[in-house]
């Protein structure tokens, strides 16, 4: 099959797979006469199983190593049993992470309540105060941006 084919039948991009060939998680196929490169069921399998582990948010590099795993069937597989448990907790600081966004959202979200113009939304003067105080996430570990001459407590107002 063609590029476009294996694309087509493991659900993605043409740039995926030459992305993939490139950084050699994929084989480079055999060619034909003509120049085009000629996949088999191997590419589709491996493709399909590398795409698996990018749904489950795995980084190319852990990828790589499940591959050769999965390409040298006779190893204990150990490293494997590792590279879950390291996901696993990587998965665990991402919910924590997005729990703390959602509160941060919530309190957002509770500065205005009703529908005022955008000069008077709680939400804009929130987002402008945490940004000049610099206690907003982006800036966590750094003095963060202020204002000669301002005073940096927030006001809490509701719309």
């Amino acid at each position: 099959m063609r590029i476009s084919q294996l694309a087509k039948a493991a659900h993605c991009d043409l740039e995926t797979v030459r992305y993939y060939e490139k950084i050699k998680l994929m084989p480079a196929p055999p060619r034909n006469e003509s120049g085009y490169r000629i996949y088999n069921q191997h590419h589709l399998e491996r493709l399909n199983f590398i795409r698996h582990c990018r749904s489950l948010d795995m980084p190319l590099k852990e990828i790589t190593s499940l591959l050769h795993f999965r390409d040298h069937p006779t190893l204990k597989c150990d490293q494997v049993n590792q590279l879950i448990d390291q996901q696993l907790d990587s998965v665990a600081n991402k919910i924590e992470m997005l729990e703390g966004l959602k509160e941060q959202l919530n309190s957002l979200r509770s500065r205005c309540d009703s529908d005022h113009a955008a000069g008077d939304c709680g939400i804009l003067k929130e987002l402008d105060s945490d940004a000049e105080a610099g206690s907003c996430p982006c800036h966590e570990g750094t003095s963060g941006p202020t204002r000669i001459g301002q005073n940096n407590e927030s006001e809490h107002q509701v719309c």
